[in-house]
């Protein structure tokens, strides 16, 4: 029984060691692998993908856009903001006092130089002026009744003497002054136009009293209409008198207007550091009004006979050399171009003929579709980049 007691007890830690050693080989045995079913890619995603692989195959031609490079004169223009201004303006004052008898004018309308704008009563300024001339006919009498003997004097600088005398003493040369002063007076109530041109800012009515120095209205001169550009110190150095002007008002966006620079101020202000070029425009309808802004493009240099490509063809690597693309045999060859002058579309080549960096005129450059292709990639020219399933370098 013992005996029996002891071979159950080894059986036993038998077993428990061997449910052990399998459930700690169970742990740390690797997992197997599962095999499962890869999900089926839809048609948009192969559709990225085969744009992807597109993209960086160099032998599956790329869109592009090219152009000939061309030698030609480089035109170098200044942009700047302007403004019209009119050509003369005057604010016209009273110059004497009374009540306004009359208006013939309106605003905007066209006036005459000369002609008669606003009359201003004239009553006391006419009795002045009677008073005036009666006191000198008193005076012409008492002067003949002075000289009444005095034509058998026979030393004339005597009697150009006395006659002197009796101007002063009879007060006629007083009463001339004063007649003619009165007639000043009275012409003053007449308001006229400095000069042609259109009426704007009327400030009276029929009625209203007005003293001397009351502004009653300003003239402008709007044909021509003057402009005046505001250009920075840098670029005003680069312009002539005479050179061509076009003009594009903020309130007529479709039409350009086309001049030429009629004079340069010589000052610079010191508040802006800019310069005052003027530019006379033709306005015979008035639609250009003072004060309407506008942007100025002004003829500032003519660069003759250079290699231009579009600034679209420029590229520019990461150590800030400029390179550009050329289309040869259906490859798009890449060259390190140094730069000259521009204008906002055009810059001009300086590389030597027969030199790496040389562009030829003639050739095709490249400016559309080409911002990821590489040296000798595949191209093909086209009209529209985006049409013909490329992406646009814009």
């Amino acid at each position: 029984m013992s005996q029996s007691r002891t071979s159950l007890g080894v059986l036993t830690v038998l077993i428990i060691l061997g449910l052990a050693t399998w459930g700690a080989w169970a742990r740390l045995r690797p997992a197997p692998e599962q095999t499962e079913e890869e999900p089926e890619m839809s048609d948009a995603e192969a559709e990225v993908v085969e744009s992807v692989v597109q993209q960086f195959n160099a032998e599956i031609p790329t869109p592009v856009v090219g152009v000939p490079v061309v030698r030609d004169t480089l035109r170098i223009s200044v942009i700047a903001k302007a403004r019209a201004e009119a050509l003369r303006e005057v604010k016209v004052t009273s110059q004497t006092s009374g009540i306004v008898q009359s208006i013939r004018v309106r605003e905007n309308q066209e006036v005459r130089g000369g002609q008669l704008l606003i009359q201003i009563d004239t009553t006391d300024y006419a009795l002045s002026l009677a008073n005036s001339r009666a006191a000198l006919q008193r005076a012409e009498v008492d002067y003949e009744v002075r000289l009444l003997q005095d034509e058998m004097i026979e030393d004339p600088e005597l009697r150009a003497a006395r006659a002197e005398r009796a101007r002063i003493l009879t007060g006629l040369a007083q009463a001339e002054v004063d007649v003619r002063r009165a007639e000043i007076e009275m012409a003053k109530t007449r308001v006229t136009a400095p000069f042609a041109g259109r009426i704007a800012d009327l400030k009276v009515v029929e009625g209203q009293y007005v003293g001397g120095g009351t502004e009653l209205f300003t003239v402008v001169t709007l044909d021509p209409i003057k402009v005046s550009v505001s250009v920075l110190e840098t670029a005003v150095v680069n312009l002539e008198e005479g050179r061509g002007a076009s003009l594009v008002f903020s309130a007529m966006p479709d039409t350009t207007f086309t001049s030429r620079i009629e004079y340069i101020n010589p000052v610079v202000d010191l508040q802006t550091n800019t310069t005052r070029v003027t530019v006379l425009l033709p306005n015979p309808d008035g639609r250009i009004r003072p004060g309407m802004y506008a942007d100025a493009r002004l003829e500032a240099r003519q660069v003759p006979d250079v290699v231009l490509v579009p600034r679209t063809a420029i590229r520019e690597t990461e150590d800030r050399r400029t390179h550009l693309f050329v289309e040869q045999d259906g490859r798009a060859k890449w060259i390190y171009v140094p730069l000259g002058r521009m204008n906002e579309t055009l810059v001009e080549l300086l590389g030597e003929p027969g030199s790496q960096e040389w562009v030829e005129p003639g050739w095709t450059v490249l400016i559309d579709g080409h911002q990821s292709i590489i040296h000798d990639a595949a191209v093909q020219l086209v009209a529209d980049v985006a049409a013909a399933g490329g992406r646009p370098t814009r």
